[in-house]
C-alpha cells in the first residue's frame, strides 16, 4: 500500500478520534464544550463520521480515490476553516447561516478554526503536491 492511502487511513483514525473527543470526560468543560471551543453536536458527530468513512473507502479502493479525497477534502475543510476564522461561523456545519458572523475574540476564532486549517492544508498539500512528485520521481 502506497503512501497516501496510508496517510487515508490516517486521516480515518484521526476523524474518528476527533468524534471521540466528545465522550471523553476529560475533554469536556463545565459548560459542556470540547476543549472550551467546540460544542457537541450530532451534525458535527455526523459531519466528521462522513470524513472518516469517505477517507477509509478511498484508502480501501485506490490510490486515485485517495488523491481525490484529499483534494476535495482538502478544499471544503480548508476554506471552512478560512471562513471560520474571518467570521467565527464556519459553512461544513451550516453555523454561517445559523449563527450568522460572530463577534469571537481573534484567538478565539483562530483556535476555532486551526483544525480545520490545519487539516484541510495538509490534505491539499498531500493531494497536489505528492501525486506530481510521484510523476517527477517516475518520469
Amino acid at each position: 500500500m502506497d503512501v497516501i492511502r496510508l496517510c487515508a487511513w490516517g486521516y480515518a483514525a484521526l476523524l474518528g478520534f476527533v468524534i471521540l473527543t466528545g465522550y471523553i470526560p476529560a475533554f469536556i468543560d463545565a459548560n459542556d464544550m470540547i476543549f472550551g471551543l467546540f460544542r457537541r453536536t450530532w451534525y458535527a458527530d455526523g459531519l466528521h463520521l462522513v470524513s472518516a468513512l469517505w477517507a477509509a473507502i478511498a484508502a480501501m479502493t485506490s490510490r486515485r480515490a485517495s488523491e481525490l479525497f484529499f483534494q476535495l477534502f482538502g478544499v471544503f475543510y480548508f476554506a471552512d476553516g478560512v471562513l471560520g476564522l474571518l467570521t467565527g461561523s464556519g459553512y461544513l456545519d451550516f453555523g454561517i447561516l445559523i449563527n450568522g458572523v460572530l463577534n469571537l475574540p481573534l484567538s478565539t476564532r483562530f483556535f476555532a478554526n486551526a483544525p480545520h486549517l490545519s487539516l484541510g492544508g495538509v490534505a491539499i498539500l498531500i493531494g497536489y503536491l505528492a501525486p506530481r512528485t510521484r510523476a517527477a520521481v517516475h518520469a
